[in-house]
Formats: C-alpha cells, structure tokens, sequence
C-alpha cells in the first residue's frame, strides 16, 4: 500500500510515516515509479507507534523496542525493558512538569506584585508617562 494508504488506515500523516521511516521505526520499498510501498504489517506497527507516543514515549524510546512493535503491545504484559523505559521517560516528564510549575509559581508572583504596584502607583496603562532620569 501506498503512503497514503497506510496512513488513512492508521489515523496518521504522510509526514508522520515519513518521519518513523527516518527514524528507523518502519520500513518500505521503493516502487518502480519512486513511490513508498508499506507492507500490511506496516498497519500494525504504525498504531502500536502512535499509540506509545500518545502515551509519551518518544520515538527514541521505541527504537530499542522493535521487536516488540509488530504485536499488540498494549494487550500484552510489559517486559522490564518496556517498563524501564516507561519509568526513565515518566521521570523525564515529571522533571519538566516541576520547572514549568515553577515558572508559572514566579509569573503568578511577578504579576500579583506587578498588580499591587499599579493599583498603589495610578498606573500609566504601557508606561505611558513613566517617569525617565535625564
């Protein structure tokens, strides 16, 4: 099947597929015209893809799992390899969570004191006004 095909049947892009191509997470052949020709494993393979990475896999986390990528991997009990990688990249995502957390903390800080100034100051709406030294 073609492109298209493949990622009609799959709920993805061609711009998806060609990147898991990249990446060496899915394979095809090349037609006598150029065009990419899937295999109908390929159907398999590409929702296991997309559903790992709606789970929060990247694709680098898959590239260790290949093996694994042609079953149904979701129905499946996980080895400790798929379960170490899960952990690694929850990790990942709960250390990200906390530094945006504090971003906000210190924006919602900056704006509140921000707030409090204005309302004592009179506020010149864009510093229209603001006072200059010179």
């Amino acid at each position: 099947m073609r492109i298209g095909e493949l990622a009609a049947r799959t709920g993805g892009t061609a711009r998806a597929l060609r990147h898991y191509e990249q990446a060496g997470l899915i394979d095809s052949e090349r037609a006598p015209n150029g065009y990419r020709e899937y295999g109908e494993s390929a159907v398999v393979r590409v929702r296991n893809i997309r559903a790992l990475v709606a789970a929060g896999l990247t694709l680098e986390d898959l590239r260790p799992l290949l093996g694994c990528l042609d079953g149904d991997v979701l129905a499946g009990r996980p080895s400790a390899r798929v379960l170490g990688i899960a952990r690694e990249r929850l990790a990942v995502l709960e250390r990200r969570i906390a530094a945006q957390t504090e971003a906000r903390d210190r924006l919602v800080a900056a704006l509140a004191a921000a707030d409090v100034r204005a309302a004592g100051a009179g506020g010149c709406p864009d510093g229209a006004g603001a006072r200059t030294d010179g």
